[in-house]
């Protein structure tokens, strides 16, 4: 049983900042607009926020001036994040921000009292049942808008195909779902455990794709990801290490900028109490 709490590093989240940003649903983001109060002054509570890249890819898409809360357990990347906030709005109104150090998943109700919107990214696949069921009911308090982005959901594709790809990837998937220390962690089920959960709260919500689409102008993350896609299905199927040359073969194609690869992911936005 794993008792280590995830941690992503500082290097991890960079390199993927891009991609995320390419990848969060527009969309909603244009639904979102018309659910924040209309003289402005938005806060904003950013749950797991990492290094702050929500917040800078957020921001600046929204109106008006906004606080920005940033909630994270890891001391270094909520330093970063409160350094790198963003200063402007989408209109050119003030954004503040401030941090605050804890486990997200372990928030008394009243520290989301005065949020206009709660958001979170990346975040969701590496929580177990009962610590969604927590984070559902916590982001539902306030009956605002929550917007939670970039769940994955399981399916990948890399072009060009190979027949051991679905093999990995199930294997991946088994990890996912492994157990820890808190629990069975949900992995590609989290998404749709989360939104099922918000439903039964009676909370409305719009679910839209948000996939990583990584080509050669990505080769950097793409190696990246595959080792640790490759590296966790073997945690869990060493048989798949003997493999003749699949895992050399595939970073050879990444270093080469010749592998594509499609990671699918989910974004919801819960619409507000009417």
């Amino acid at each position: 049983m794993d008792s280590a709490p995830v941690r992503a590093s500082a290097h991890w989240l960079a390199l993927r900042e891009p991609a995320d940003a390419a990848a969060r649903s527009p969309e909603l983001v244009d639904q979102l607009v018309s659910l924040l109060p209309s003289g402005g002054g938005t806060r904003v509570h950013d749950l797991g926020c990492g290094t702050g890249s929500m917040a800078r890819w957020l921001a600046p898409r929204l109106p008006g001036p906004q606080h920005w809360v940033l909630h994270d357990r890891d001391e270094e990347l909520l330093a970063e994040a409160g350094r790198r906030a963003p200063a402007l709005s989408a209109d050119g109104g003030q954004v503040t921000a401030e941090t605050r150090k804890g486990d997200f998943t372990r928030l008394p109700p009243e520290e989301l009292a005065d949020a206009d919107l709660v958001t979170a990214s990346a975040l969701l696949d590496m929580l177990t049942a009962a610590q969604v069921d927590r984070l559902v009911a916590l982001c539902a308090r306030p009956g605002c808008p929550v917007l939670i982005t970039l769940s994955v959901v399981g399916r990948v594709a890399l072009d060009p195909a190979d027949p051991l790809d679905d093999r990995v990837r199930l294997a991946f998937n088994t990890d996912q779902r492994r157990t820890t220390a808190a629990g069975r962690l949900l992995g590609p089920d989290a998404a749709s455990a989360a939104a099922a959960r918000f439903r039964l709260l009676g909370r409305e919500v719009a679910v839209r794709p948000s996939p990583w689409r990584l080509g050669p102008d990505e080769a950097a993350l793409t190696a990246a990801w595959f080792d640790g896609w490759w590296s966790a299905a073997c945690e869990v199927r060493p048989e798949l290490a003997d493999a003749a040359g699949y895992a050399e073969r595939r970073r050879a194609e990444a270093a080469a900028g010749s592998l594509r690869v499609t990671v699918h992911h989910e974004d919801l936005l819960v619409l507000p109490v009417r």
